[in-house]
């Protein structure tokens, strides 16, 4: 399942957030170096890099005896797409909310 919404159900988890962080910080590791930072067990760990596989966040790679973990960066376009597609939208709310504030402000002085 290939969808928009998959993906940010999946970030939706701090886990999975955290680990999606660290691979755009870092590019790509080894999921022994991702196990290190988290307190929860390897095979936990292991879990939330399948939900990001499936959910096609995530690439994994096999290198000898290595899994390697990377960003797939046409998902994340496809997200900061959405975004700023959007942004025009919450700006609005965001003037429209300091227009709110800055009334009762102003009637509260008065």
């Amino acid at each position: 399942m290939d969808t928009l919404s998959t993906k940010f159900a999946a970030l939706g988890d701090s886990t999975r957030f955290a680990i999606v962080e660290r691979l755009l910080n870092e590019g790509e590791l080894p999921v022994s170096d991702l196990h290190s930072n988290f307190d929860m067990s390897p095979p936990a760990i292991s879990r939330h890099l399948k939900v990001l596989r499936e959910a096609k966040i995530v690439n994994c790679k096999v290198k000898a005896q290595q899994r390697l973990y990377s960003v797939r960066q046409e998902s994340m376009a496809e997200i900061s797409k959405w975004v700023m597609d959007h942004k025009e939208f919450w700006m609005g709310s965001m003037d429209r909310l300091d227009a709110l504030i800055r009334k009762e402000i102003n009637e509260e002085n008065e």
